[in-house]
């Protein structure tokens, strides 16, 4: 019953939870020029200094590919976490539109992640469907 739920959640929810609750109750400053959490060097010679915004972004391209693979399954829960995606895209849009905190680029991508997850995960849904069915 638990992995059900896993499943139906979409992840990126999560990510977007995560990002309201570090920019209010941590007062993380998620713009894109902000100053950099650490600086490594690499093997070529520059040096990578991430942000939190460019570490939102990637744990959101990471959740997103997550949630691609959770979208090749053809059952009833994947039906309704199709619903809750759009839904998670819906309320992230009015977030980014009303409330100042998310009203930042790396909110705004976090959300079209969470559009293409929907956008998707319904298309995926009816190739399979229309595979399925001309296979039936």
């Amino acid at each position: 019953m638990n992995s059900k739920i896993i499943l139906i959640i979409p992840l990126l929810s999560v990510i977007m939870l995560l990002y309201l609750i570090m920019a209010y109750g941590f007062n993380v400053n998620f713009e894109l020029g902000s100053d950099p959490l650490f600086e490594m060097g690499l093997p070529s010679g520059a040096s990578w200094s991430p942000t939190w915004s460019g570490i939102f972004i990637l744990l959101g391209v990471i959740t997103l590919f997550f949630e691609l693979l959770k979208s090749t399954r053809t059952t009833t829960t994947s039906q309704i976490e199709h619903v809750l995606s759009i839904f998670v895209f819906v309320v992230g849009l009015m977030l980014f539109l009303f409330l100042e905190r998310a009203g930042t680029s790396t909110f705004l991508i976090i959300t079209l992640m969470a559009l293409l997850d929907a956008g998707a995960g319904i298309f995926i849904s009816i190739s399979s469907a229309r595979r399925d069915f001309t296979m039936g």
